[in-house]
């Protein structure tokens, strides 16, 4: 019996990745996926790796009329929404010199107000019962140069979970968070001036995990799938950490 046959699953940010391999593994377990995404060439790309039983919609997260737009169209083409996954989000990293007031909204915008009204804008479409995932990070409770304003979005992210959690459960809406690690995603091409640089900067950060290795967007999937399915049924308002060590040694 697939994990989640019948279910219909929500993937914001889902067309590289995390997001993405998410997705992909969704759909093996028998979800019917929606994932959305800012750039159409991303998305048209996403759903030939995904195949028919997925479908794309173009949202902004920081807009929303956009994420209303979403829900609308999944309601008509699905009905109620059974998994929610808020994962889209940006990674800038400056400074606190040079930090500008536009990377500040630009993260504040998508990380933190996104995730807030993902959720927000989704209640209506939630089926009783549903499982909310938001994605965090492990350096929300951590100090790193460069960080700073990255690392307070997604600590306001694992602080949602504790307040949707306490509105929701007359509900039996589960919310809980999941926090990656430093993980390969295509983000370290986007932070890079070359191709060179980007895989030096993998290598390198892989070192500071006790692994000595970054994680595969795979292995986080597999925690989304615990988080989505009914095998965490008893998991309300928590964190479920996968960064090879990274918080805890």
């Amino acid at each position: 019996m697939k994990k989640l046959e019948n279910k219909t699953a929500v993937i914001t940010g889902g067309t590289s990745g995390i997001g993405l391999s998410i997705a992909k593994l969704f759909v093996k377990e028998g979800a019917n996926v929606v994932v959305t995404g800012r750039k159409q060439e991303a998305l048209n790309k996403a759903i030939k790796e995904l195949g028919n039983t997925a479908i794309a919609i173009k949202a902004d997260v920081s807009k929303l009329n956009e994420i209303e737009y979403l829900y609308k169209t999944v309601g008509e083409k699905f009905g109620k929404i059974d998994v929610l996954v808020a994962n889209a989000g940006v990674y800038p990293l400056s400074p606190l010199s040079e930090f500008t007031e536009a990377l500040f909204d630009h993260a504040s915008d998508i990380n933190f107000k996104g995730t807030f009204f993902t959720v927000q804008k989704s209640l209506q479409y939630l089926n009783d019962g549903a499982s909310i995932i938001l994605l965090s990070s492990t350096v929300n409770d951590k100090g790193i140069p460069g960080h700073s304003a990255y690392s307070a979005t997604k600590a306001a992210v694992r602080s949602l979970v504790r307040s949707f959690s306490a509105e929701l459960v007359d509900r039996k809406i589960r919310v809980n968070v999941l926090s990656p690690g430093l993980i390969e995603t295509p983000i370290f091409n986007s932070i890079s001036s070359s191709a060179e640089e980007a895989k030096a900067m993998a290598e390198n950060m892989g070192n500071f995990t006790p692994v000595k290795r970054l994680g595969q967007p795979s292995e986080i999937a597999t925690g989304a799938l615990y988080l989505a399915s009914d095998d965490s049924s008893f998991m309300l308002g928590a964190e479920l950490l996968l960064d090879g060590g990274f918080k805890s040694l």
